[in-house]
């Protein structure tokens, strides 16, 4: 079965659309849903070039095809038919294209075009049971092939962009820590400083005070 469904540009990894209750009956909804935005900005890295991919992931896989500089992406059982999955995200992205085509490029905020769950949520029902004749025939459909797609494991998909958001984390690790040893340093330095110098102003504060007890005197 269709469990999540998710559109967003590729460019910057914005969110688009997304099915609303998506989710409800799956474990770690919030988990899966992460993988996915960590997805999308792989995605908006360049970090894979494919047009069209599953990815496995636990008990599930994701599918996704990129059309037109927006990625259509479903997280579907393991048994549900890969065929059926591509040919619905098709149709996502056929009527995507038609209605918001235009204002894509020009969104600015998260899912500018939530409206579009309502035909998400319609598309999916009809995608739900693999056993009725509409998907039955779409499965013996020759002309539409899903065997050279590409299927990959979700850490192995990730784990390019994973590697450089590391070496990001550690460069900010090292420079927080650079800037708190400088810090430091400079505390020892004033504190030697006080160390090598008190004595001599205490012996100075000493004479003069005496000094100036003395005048006082006279």
């Amino acid at each position: 079965m269709v469990k999540l469904t998710m559109i967003a540009r590729v460019t910057d990894g914005l969110p688009l659309a997304e099915g609303l209750d998506d989710g409800r009956d799956v474990k770690d909804a919030e988990m899966y849903k992460q993988q996915v935005k960590a997805l999308f900005k792989n995605l908006a890295s360049g970090h894979n070039d494919a047009s069209r991919m599953s990815v496995e992931t636990g008990p599930y896989v994701f599918h996704y095809i990129i059309e037109g500089r927006v990625c259509y992406l479903t997280m579907c059982d393991r048994s549900y038919p890969k065929k059926l999955a591509f040919q619905y995200l098709e149709d996502l992205k056929n009527e995507f294209e038609r209605v918001n085509g235009a204002q894509i490029e020009t969104a600015a905020r998260p899912y500018a075009f939530i409206k579009f769950d309502t035909f998400i949520q319609k598309t999916k029902k009809m995608y739900q049971d693999t056993r009725t004749q509409r998907n039955v025939a779409k499965l013996n459909d020759e002309l539409y092939e899903v065997h050279q797609i590409m299927t990959r494991n979700v850490q192995e998909v990730l784990g390019v962009g994973e590697k450089l958001d590391q070496v990001s984390q550690m460069s900010s690790r090292l420079t927080s820590e650079s800037r708190i040893y400088a810090e430091k340093a400079r505390d020892l330095n004033r504190q030697a400083l006080i160390r090598k110098w008190a004595p001599v102003a205490i012996v100075l504060g000493v004479v003069f005070l005496l000094f100036w007890v003395k005048t006082k005197l006279w």
